[in-house]
């Protein structure tokens, strides 16, 4: 695969999360350095992310000599298209127009499965009472605007993500309330896909299917909308369907689990569940997540937890960029100089 085993990062280090909406830097001085606080700038107010990087150094107070940038796209070699804004971010380009000696792009749930190594304990809520340990592959999936899933594994020291597109598989009911619901469910792009279902959007389409299976009229409602009136009435009927949100996420969750035989465990992120997380019954969520039969006491084994800060990532990138030697990237056809 041509990886460059003596491949290195100058510092201070920039890494960044670009999303549609949002773009976050921070930098890192020196290598295992705390980050710097993180600078916050809007997407949509840049052409590309050489702007950005020139928009958010007089804020960081140093120039970055490199940078590790990982975006919500797909990764073509050394660039990125973002699929919510219209950025192509080109790396080289980048590095030419700010005066980076080195640089690397990573699509976003990439990125994230890269990090799983460093999530501070403080960050995360674990689901249930297995604890998160070395013992295989691990699996990190997250509802967002998308529904983000990638998986990691370590072999020889080394930590490899494997990419997902398991976001576009059919998805169907399994029980009584969601048989009853199935028939109202939106479809995206014609079918009814994990991500249709268990992103974003797919919350406002669970709760909105839910009221017309119960003969009432489609709301007509966005997902802030739901979470929001979830919250003012936990008893109502927002709140029942956040709820049966939750058990859909931890079924697929579980199927995800098996899928990869992820033993190191399963772990949640992403923008919409830290902001329902109320509404997670950790006893329903471990039922859901374990009903695999046969391979149930597989899934019994493997622990979930939920990462509560999205720096988290900032901080795997910023580990990257330590120690790249520990991480199975073809540096050698990726990276930017």
């Amino acid at each position: 695969m041509g990886v460059m085993t003596e491949f290195t990062f100058s510092f201070p280090a920039l890494v960044c999360d670009t999303g549609g909406t949002n773009v976050r830097f921070a930098l890192a001085s020196e290598p295992g350095a705390p980050l710097s606080a993180i600078v916050h700038l809007h997407t949509g107010d840049y052409p590309g992310l050489a702007e950005a990087i020139e928009a958010a150094a007089p804020k960081l107070g140093t120039r970055p000599r490199s940078m590790i940038a990982c975006g919500a796209g797909p990764v073509a070699g050394r660039t990125l298209k973002l699929t919510n804004a219209p950025w192509v971010m080109d790396g080289p380009e980048a590095a030419r127009r700010t005066g980076l000696s080195q640089g690397l792009l990573l699509n976003d749930f990439e990125a994230q499965a890269l990090s799983l190594p460093t999530i501070p304990e403080g960050w995360e809520r674990r689901i249930g009472p297995l604890k998160f340990g070395p013992g295989g592959p691990q699996v990190i999936l997250g509802p967002g605007t998308g529904l983000g899933i990638a998986a990691l594994v370590e072999a020889d020291g080394r930590f490899t993500p494997v990419s997902s597109e398991a976001c576009h598989i059919d998805f169907g009911p399994v029980r009584p309330e969601e048989f009853e619901l199935w028939p109202h469910l939106e479809r995206a792009h014609g079918r009814i896909t994990s991500e249709s279902v268990i992103s974003g959007a797919g919350l406002a389409r669970v709760h909105r299917a839910r009221m017309m299976a119960i003969g009432a009229p489609d709301p007509h409602v966005d997902p802030p909308t739901v979470t929001t009136a979830a919250a003012a009435d936990p008893k109502g009927e927002e709140a029942a369907s956040v709820r049966l949100y939750w058990h859909i996420v931890a079924r697929f969750a579980g199927d995800m689990a098996v899928t990869f035989v992820a033993t190191g465990g399963v772990t949640l992120s992403g923008g919409v569940l830290p902001r329902v997380v109320d509404f997670l019954d950790e006893a329903a969520f471990r039922e859901a997540f374990e009903a695999k039969a046969p391979v149930d006491g597989l899934a019994k084994r493997i622990p979930t937890r939920l990462v509560t800060r999205e720096d988290a990532v900032l901080v795997g990138m910023a580990a990257i960029a330590s120690t790249p030697d520990r991480y199975g990237i073809d540096y050698g056809s990726r990276a930017w100089v």
